[in-house]
């Protein structure tokens, strides 16, 4: 009798010892896991849901993810608003999804070429800077790491007599691009 007491409680310290590592090797996958996630997958796992970014200068910003991609998030803002907001601008979130399962990394082009599609458009927008400067403006041309914006009225089309001035802004400088006019709107509407 007593050898089977005996061997039980080998065997339950084998089976809990067992347990130990198995509960230690999945928090150390679960640790490995979560340190490959980054906050485009995090924002990729929200797409159509409601979050609240906290931006340089322009403080809350909240509303609907719409976009995600290679270092930005395309935001649908109330009322009606678009932001475009480059990840460096980002300063905190909430309202994310507590998990990101296998949400895809969302698009994977770069600001770049975001901002090279704007200008593709000949979208009127308004940029904000790191020092809280709005500029209106068409976006002419977009480099490896700069914007550059013919400044005119958001209520006036890109011609040569409406543009005041040519800025180029740094990637690195940029925390919102917005359209000037809400969707749909004409020029001279607002």
């Amino acid at each position: 009798m007593r050898w089977d007491d005996l061997f039980s409680d080998l065997g339950a310290q084998w089976d809990a010892e067992a347990r130990r590592e198995l509960d230690g090797e999945v928090a150390d996958r679960t640790r490995r896991e979560r340190a490959q996630v980054g906050l485009q997958e995090r924002l990729a796992a929200a797409l159509g849901g409601r979050v609240a970014l906290t931006v340089r200068v322009v403080g809350s910003l909240p509303g609907r993810v719409l976009e995600v991609g290679d270092g930005w998030l395309l935001l649908a803002t109330e009322p009606g608003g678009l932001a475009l907001v480059p990840f460096p601008a980002v300063t905190g979130v909430t309202g994310l999804p507590a998990r990101v399962d296998e949400a895809g990394p969302g698009r994977r082009f770069g600001l770049g070429y975001a901002l090279r599609g704007l200008s593709r458009d000949r979208a009127t927008v308004l940029v904000t800077d790191l020092d809280g400067v709005v500029v209106s403006g068409t976006i002419d041309a977009v480099g490896r790491d700069v914007l550059e914006l013919s400044e005119h009225a958001p209520d006036l089309p890109r011609r040569a007599g409406n543009v005041t001035g040519r800025r180029l802004v740094p990637f690195s400088a940029v925390v919102l691009v917005r359209p000037a006019r809400p969707a749909g709107a004409q020029p001279g509407q607002s």
